[in-house]
């Protein structure tokens, strides 16, 4: 698998295929393909796709430890921007379909409804991420502070949820809810296990039993 992951045309691939969702509702839009309700469906697709690019972005860690993948964290960086590009979709279309670009209306109806306050905050979270998603920010920035600011996207995986789940509260239609949630409570509880088995196997032998001291010989000489 490493050795597939490291071929120079599969990048591409990969890039091709997460702008397949893109494509597909570029076409259905100019050939009236969305239904009977083209901008409510842009808003609800693009969003859906947020979601999924967060879950796979959550997923590569797990799959390079468990499957010895390591070549896939090359892959995680256009991943994550990836879900940058159809969270900006799914703002874009809720701004223009919804509101029309009526920027004060906007920030009214964000102010006034908790799930849209709450998918906005995810996108403002998402945004640092996305700049800093290349060499010279790491650089810059320090390896260690810019691991602990994308740490951000657990939070935003949590608001993302939150906000699909209010969504479809309105409709009391919860079965893809539960199907992300349970991914991500997944992909969040085995880097949990993980965290706690590494600091579990650098603990001394002594301090894992409860902090026994070896017993002293009585033996001499």
């Amino acid at each position: 698998m490493n050795k597939l992951l490291m071929h120079p045309a599969t990048k591409p691939v990969i890039f091709l295929l997460c702008l397949l969702p893109f494509a597909r509702l570029g076409y259905g839009a100019f050939t009236d393909g969305l239904g009977a309700n083209p901008a409510e469906f842009l808003i609800r697709a693009t969003g859906d796709w947020t979601l999924r690019f967060i879950c796979i972005v959550l997923a590569v860690t797990p799959l390079r430890v468990i499957g010895k993948w390591n070549a896939l964290a090359r892959y995680r960086r256009m991943l994550g921007l990836f879900a940058y590009f159809y969270v900006v979709l799914h703002l874009l279309c809720y701004s223009w379909f919804d509101m029309g670009f009526e920027w004060g209306d906007i920030a009214k109806d964000i102010a006034k409804r908790p799930f849209i306050l709450v998918g906005f905050s995810a996108f403002v979270l998402l945004t640092p991420l996305a700049a800093t998603s290349f060499n010279r920010a790491i650089k810059a920035m320090g390896a260690k502070r810019w691991q602990m600011l994308h740490k951000l996207a657990y939070v935003i995986a949590g608001l993302g949820l939150l906000h699909f789940f209010w969504m479809r509260a309105g409709k009391n239609n919860f079965a893809e809810v539960f199907i992300y949630v349970a991914i991500i409570a997944v992909l969040l509880g085995w880097r949990v296990w993980n965290f706690a088995s590494k600091r579990k196997a650098k603990q001394p032998v002594g301090a894992a039993r409860g902090g026994e001291k070896p017993l002293r010989s009585t033996t001499t000489g």
